[in-house]
């Protein structure tokens, strides 16, 4: 899942992005408000974190504009612990989620998933498909209740096949979900992982649609 962070704090920031990529996100941090602010709209996002004291513009005119403009990625916003008006006006400019700092990295990822979960209509916090359970939260991948081990990639093109199930997804859209801008992606990386799940979880957990992409399809 593809999360923007907008957050100027470098030791913040730096502690978000790598402790999130570890727990399976793919993560574009911003430190200034108005190129956090523009990326929105450079790529999709499963999910946003926000600071409310940025640089170049605050958090709460970014989340104002981005909501005007009818954009409705859910939003995560980070305030200081305690400031009770921050929160409410964040929540009162359209913010999904609060977060006071300091704050548990294993919480961050629980509202994450919550938020997702929401935004993608999915009520159970585990994932079922054709004998395959999917935990968000520890990344555990179960086939017909044994353990897989499924490598980062893989994992991540899984879980967001789960999100979009009866939904055809391009090659493109899934490079762009699973990785940032800072990887360097091989030509063949999306059929690859395809390969190895099908390898791992069955030839029939994820159908090809010749010329257009990818779905896991409820029959």
């Amino acid at each position: 899942m593809r999360i923007l962070l907008i957050e100027d704090d470098t030791l913040i920031g730096d502690g978000l992005k790598i402790g999130l990529e570890k727990l399976g996100f793919t993560v574009d941090w911003f430190t200034d408000g108005l190129d956090g602010q523009e990326a929105l709209y450079q790529a999709p996002y499963e999910a946003v974190i926000l600071d409310l004291g940025l640089p170049g513009r605050d958090g709460l005119s970014i989340l104002k504009h981005w909501r005007n403009s009818r954009r409705n990625e859910p939003v995560l916003i980070l305030t200081a612990r305690g400031d009770v008006d921050q929160r409410i006006a964040g929540l009162n400019s359209g913010a999904d989620d609060y977060l006071g700092k300091p704050f548990s990295l294993l919480e961050v990822q629980a509202r994450l998933n919550a938020l997702i979960r929401r935004q993608t209509g999915q009520l159970s916090p585990q994932i079922f498909y054709r004998g395959v359970s999917f935990d968000p939260q520890t990344k555990k991948v179960c086939k017909d209740g044994k353990e897989v081990t499924l490598a980062p990639r893989e994992t991540a093109l899984l879980e967001l096949l789960l999100h979009n199930k009866n939904k055809v997804l391009s090659k493109e859209t899934i490079e762009n979900k699973i990785y940032s801008w800072d990887d360097d992606v091989q030509s063949n990386a999306v059929e690859v992982h395809v390969h190895h799940l099908r390898k791992k979880l069955g030839r029939d957990i994820v159908k090809t649609i010749n010329k257009i992409g990818y779905i896991m399809e409820d029959v």
